[in-house]
């Protein structure tokens, strides 16, 4: 293999690795494809390195594999013109002489051609851009040659015409096959979203359909027994008493998922996170006592946090009657609060039955619940929902049959320090 050939296989390996690290800080900086301004990037960058790599065939003619980024950007992203007139500058920095006028004839009319059908060309498969654009490239390393052989016949023909015939083919053949991979695995990955989401809406309207059913055919029935002329007065009070919490229970599956899909701080105030507390597990204390459940409480400062107290309450509702629930035979419940300069910590842990990995790592998915057909899985998703609003963090700790810990972290607000920096820690203790 003689000299020309070997530099531009040289030069190619150079464009594949420059695609490489262009790939590689796509990636990390989040772009899903190679789009527009990434290509451009690239290209520009090719074009200039196939100039940095040339090779000089005589003082007027000059050999590069500037044909390989022009045909690529050209075709797959529209690029011809800014690439076309970029190849023209840059060989211009050679010298203004008879190669020069050929580049900018023969640039000037492929840019265009090639801009024009650029559309068309996206529009057909894979295989067939793959080949049209061999094929294309093929045809001008032809008519390069021979126009090579006119005005200079070089010293080493075989060497310029397998140089010619098999490089710039064979990195058009190269780069485009890897534009198409990554094209198809963009549209993989976004059809794999989809599904994903398309079955998280399923599986959440069938199972918000399943809870707000339940309650309505209930109301329902109770409605077609007031319609009863001879139904006494304090019957009906009972039915209407019923139809009246059975409605409220529907309500409350409607407003979770309200709040799970959109969960926004409604109003924005200051409020101490161990006062919310004592109020919750005051709420809470006779489900704990059917329980059996004994609840300690164990607050080292008082902690000030800004966010909407209305949801934060019904956060912990929810995380707090998921832990009484999971100890139906008794236990113990601890709710502990630790802070620092910045931030406070809120530990919910329990004796319950607990959670292996799995459920854990499935925790606030939609409709996901580890009570089976008793739960929805809406409190979690809520929680989690709320605590992601409020700038929030949640952890999750568990081993079945030994119990669960659930550590939130909110950060304090400004007024923290100025309010309570000389309060003592207290203790409370909430008896079964």
């Amino acid at each position: 293999m003689e000299l020309l050939t070997m530099h531009f296989l040289f030069n190619l390996a150079l464009l594949i690795v420059l695609l490489f690290f262009i790939l590689m800080w796509a990636e990390k900086s989040g772009i899903k494809r190679l789009n527009k301004g990434t290509a451009t990037l690239y290209f520009i960058s090719s074009l200039v390195l196939c100039y940095v790599f040339s090779y000089e065939l005589n003082e007027e003619i000059v050999l590069d594999l500037r044909i390989v980024p022009f045909m690529i950007g050209g075709l797959y992203m529209g690029l011809s013109p800014i690439l076309g007139l970029l190849i023209i500058v840059i060989r211009g920095f050679h010298g203004i002489d008879f190669g020069f006028y050929i580049a900018v004839g023969f640039y000037g009319l492929f840019s265009y051609l090639i801009w024009a059908i650029s559309p068309w060309f996206m529009k057909r498969t894979a295989k067939f851009k793959i080949l049209f654009s061999v094929g294309v490239t093929l045809l001008i390393s032809i008519l390069l040659l021979v126009g090579l052989e006119i005005m200079a016949p070089p010293n080493h023909p075989l060497d310029v015409w397998f140089a010619y015939l098999f490089v710039p083919p064979l990195g058009v053949a190269m780069i485009s096959y890897i534009m198409e991979v990554i094209e198809k695995n963009v549209l993989l990955r976004q059809r794999l979203v989809k599904a994903e989401k398309l079955d998280a809406v399923e599986q959440m309207g069938a199972a918000i359909s399943h809870e707000i059913r339940n309650p309505l055919t209930s109301a329902m029935g109770f409605l077609q027994l007031l319609e009863d002329d001879l139904l006494d007065v304090k019957k009906q009070k009972q039915y209407l008493s019923i139809m009246k919490e059975e409605l409220a229970t529907a309500e409350k599956v409607i407003q979770d998922y309200l709040t799970f899909s959109k969960p926004t701080m409604d109003s924005i105030e200051v409020f101490e996170v161990q006062e919310e507390l004592g109020k919750i597990l005051k709420l809470l204390q006779p489900s704990a006592n059917k329980n059996s459940v004994k609840v300690e409480s164990e607050y080292t400062s008082l902690s000030l946090i800004e966010g909407d107290r209305q949801k934060f309450h019904q956060c912990f509702v929810n995380v707090v009657k998921n832990a009484i629930e999971s100890m139906p035979n008794g236990g113990d419940l601890s709710v502990t609060t630790h802070s620092n300069a910045s931030h406070v910590t809120i530990m919910i842990q329990d004796t319950g039955v607990g959670m292996t990995k799995e459920q854990i790592e499935r925790l606030g998915e939609p409709y996901y619940s580890t009570k089976g057909d008793k739960g929805t899985g809406l409190g979690v998703m809520v929680a989690n929902s709320i605590v992601k609003a409020m700038k929030g963090t949640v952890h999750v700790k568990s081993k079945v049959g030994v119990g669960s810990i659930f550590t939130f972290t909110f950060q304090l607000s400004n007024k923290n320090d100025k309010i309570f920096s000389n309060q003592d820690s207290h203790y409370a203790t909430v008896g079964r």
